[in-house]
């Protein structure tokens, strides 16, 4: 990755705090707005893969407080609408990850919103800077800055400090991972599993990646591994696992991209990523 373009430490806090604002508001807007009968505006990629009129009124709300907040600031989402940027930071937002659980009513989603410098549509020439996680249904929120630490909050409860645990063998391992909606995405990633999971306690699929990546920095999964992740499925919660002392890469040297990411404490990524390294030779292209 070239040298990219750092904030400050006083503009950092302003776009951790902004995060965190904006990233609560539209929580609560997918949560109280929440129709009885959803009813799907159109698909996404395949036909299982569903995009809600509530995706794109969160996301045009996060648009609008953070253009009316950062004008200058670029604005990449999910769902339709973007701004080029006239400052050296991107917004990167998932305004509902987790679709298909907001469908369901299964109370793992998650609005995801961080700050990031480069260009996030190219693998490898961006960095988040500041970003927020919240799970509205839930309560809580992670958020985190570059060099000032990660963080939970509860509720209405104080924020703790996160840094990651000792993490087990890669043998006891608690691992989450997701599957794509492509037909053809899910056999690789299933095949994939096969080489992948004798070697670990078990896995979990819980639906969205965003949670899941924080899940590893508050010790609630032990590490994580994904085909196919868009910078709105990471960018924040990258931020917060590599801020609470975990590592977050793409296989080999690369940057975190589409083709995978592995995030882990040191020592369990230093044998998690060989492995799923190897299997990715394995089974081959997609």
């Amino acid at each position: 990755m070239s040298a990219l373009t750092v904030p400050d430490a006083v503009v950092l806090v302003e776009l951790e705090r902004l995060a965190v604002e904006v990233a609560l508001e539209a929580g609560r807007l997918i949560v109280d707005d929440r129709p009885a009968d959803l009813g799907v505006s159109k698909t996404k990629s395949t036909a299982t893969d569903v995009v809600t009129v509530m995706d794109q009124r969160s996301q045009d709300l996060l648009r609008t407080r953070l253009q009316a907040a950062r004008p200058g600031d670029g604005f990449l989402g999910e769902e339709e609408g973007g701004t080029d940027r006239e400052s050296e930071i991107t917004w990167v937002v998932d305004p509902i990850d987790g679709t298909v659980n907001y469908l369901y009513g299964i109370p793992s989603y998650a609005v995801s919103v961080a700050a990031v410098v480069g260009d996030p549509t190219t693998p490898g020439a961006w960095r988040p800077v500041a970003g927020a996680v919240v799970n509205p249904v839930t309560g809580e929120l992670f958020h985190a800055r570059l060099g000032g630490g990660a963080r939970l909050r509860r509720g209405d409860g104080d924020a703790r400090r996160l840094v990651i645990a000792d993490p087990p063998g890669l043998g006891h391992a608690l691992a989450g991972t997701g599957f794509g909606y492509d037909t053809r995405r899910r056999l690789w990633q299933a095949t994939l599993l096969v080489q992948v999971l004798p070697h670990l306690r078990d896995i979990r699929r819980i639906g969205s990646a965003a949670l899941d990546i924080c899940a590893v920095a508050a010790g609630t999964l032990d590490c994580y591994f994904e085909r196919g992740l868009n910078p709105w499925d990471m960018a924040a919660a990258w931020l917060v696992l590599t801020e609470s002392g975990g590592v977050f890469t793409g296989l080999g040297d690369l940057a975190p991209d589409q083709d995978m990411v592995v995030g882990a404490a040191p020592a369990l990524h230093a044998e998690l990523e060989p492995l799923v390294r190897r299997a990715v030779e394995s089974v081959g292209g997609e």
